[in-house]
C-alpha cells in the first residue's frame, strides 16, 4: 500500500498492485514479447558494460594486432593460434566480436548520456514555460517549434561540421537536436497541472518558483517523459550510427556500431559481408528491444490504454 495526494480527494490510498512501477513488472510477466525484449536489453547492457573484461581482444590496442589476420571470415583461426575470430575480423585485424563489444559500449553511453542530459534541460524548460506563462512561454516554444521544424540529422551534421569529430562533439550535437522534443511534452503536461488547486495553493503560500517547479509539476509530469527518454535513447543511438557512417561522428579510437558498419561497407560487394552485417544486427537488436522496451512503457503509464 501507498498513499498519494490529489488535488481534488486529498489523500489516498493506492494498493501496490495498482502503482506503475508494479503494472509495469505485471505486465511485462504477461507479455512474451516485453520479457524477451527486456531480456535482450538487459544482456546488451551487461556486454557494453563489461566488454574490457569479457572481450578476446582490445581491438583498438595496437599491440594486440596483426595486419597478417586481416579480412578473415567467421571461425578463421588466428595465425598465432592464440584464438578463433568467430564472427571474422577486419581489413586490420581487428576481432570484429570484440568490436562489436566496445562499439556497443560507446553507442549505449552516448545514447543514454545525451537522452538524459536534453531530458533534463527540455523538461525545465518546457515546466518553466508553462508555468510562466505569456511572454515567456512564447519565447520558448517558438524557439521549440523552429528547432522541430528542421531535420534532426541536417541540424545534427551542421554541428558536427562545425564542432568535429568526438565523443563529446556527437552527444553535444545530439542534445540539441533532442531537447525540444522534451520541452513541448513537458509544456504539454505542465499546462494541465499548472492550473491546479495544489499548483495555486503553493503560489500563494510564497513557494519559490524552483521549488514548485521540480517539487510539485515535475513529479505529476514524469510519465510520458520517460517514455520520450525511452524512445529518444533509441533514437539517439540510430542518430550517431547515421553520423558515424557518413564520418562526422566518432574517431576511429573510439568506435561505436554505425563506425564499425561504416569501416565494413566497402568490402560487402567483395564477399566479406561480415565487417558490416554483424555490427548492423547488433545495432538492428538494440534498437528494436529498447523501442519494445519503450511501447511497454507507454501502456503502463496510458490509461486509456490499461482501460
Amino acid at each position: 500500500m501507498s498513499t498519494v495526494y490529489e488535488p481534488e480527494t486529498g489523500p489516498v490510498i493506492i494498493a501496490a498492485a495498482d502503482q506503475p512501477w508494479k503494472r509495469f513488472a505485471r505486465d511485462f510477466r504477461k507479455s512474451t514479447i516485453a520479457m524477451t525484449a527486456l531480456a535482450i536489453l538487459a544482456v546488451i547492457v551487461l556486454i557494453a558494460v563489461f566488454s574490457p573484461l569479457i572481450a578476446p581482444q582490445n581491438p583498438y590496442d595496437l599491440m594486440q594486432l596483426d595486419i597478417m589476420d586481416g579480412l578473415m571470415p567467421p571461425g578463421t583461426l588466428s595465425t598465432s593460434g592464440g584464438y578463433t575470430y568467430l564472427l571474422g575480423s577486419d581489413d586490420q585485424g581487428r576481432d570484429m566480436l570484440s568490436g562489436i563489444m566496445y562499439g556497443l559500449r560507446i553507442s549505449l553511453m552516448i545514447g543514454v548520456v545525451s537522452a538524459l542530459v536534453a531530458a533534463l534541460v527540455g523538461a525545465s524548460l518546457g515546466l518553466f514555460a508553462a508555468y510562466a506563462g505569456g511572454r515567456t512561454e512564447s519565447a520558448i516554444m517558438r524557439i521549440v517549434d523552429l528547432q522541430l521544424s528542421f531535420p534532426s540529422i541536417l541540424v545534427a551534421l551542421m554541428l558536427l561540421a562545425f564542432l568535429g569529430k568526438g565523443v563529446g562533439n556527437v552527444v553535444l550535437a545530439l542534445i540539441i537536436v533532442e531537447w525540444a522534443t522534451y520541452a513541448r511534452t513537458a509544456r504539454g503536461t505542465a499546462l494541465v497541472e499548472s492550473r491546479r488547486e495544489y499548483i495555486e495553493a503553493a503560489s500563494c503560500l510564497g513557494v519559490p518558483v524552483y521549488r514548485i517547479i521540480f517539487r510539485h509539476l515535475l513529479p505529476n509530469c514524469l510519465p510520458p517523459l520517460i517514455v520520450i527518454a525511452t524512445v529518444q535513447i533509441a533514437r539517439a543511438i540510430a542518430l550517431e550510427a547515421t553520423l558515424s557512417f557518413l564520418g562526422l561522428g566518432v574517431p576511429v579510437t573510439e568506435p561505436s556500431l554505425g563506425l564499425l558498419i561504416s569501416n565494413g561497407y566497402q568490402y560487402m560487394l567483395s564477399g566479406q559481408y561480415w565487417m558490416s552485417f554483424y555490427p548492423g544486427i547488433a545495432l538492428l537488436i538494440t534498437i528494436v528491444a529498447i523501442n519494445l522496451v519503450g511501447d511497454q512503457l507507454r501502456d503502463v503509464f496510458n490509461p486509456k490504454g490499461r482501460a
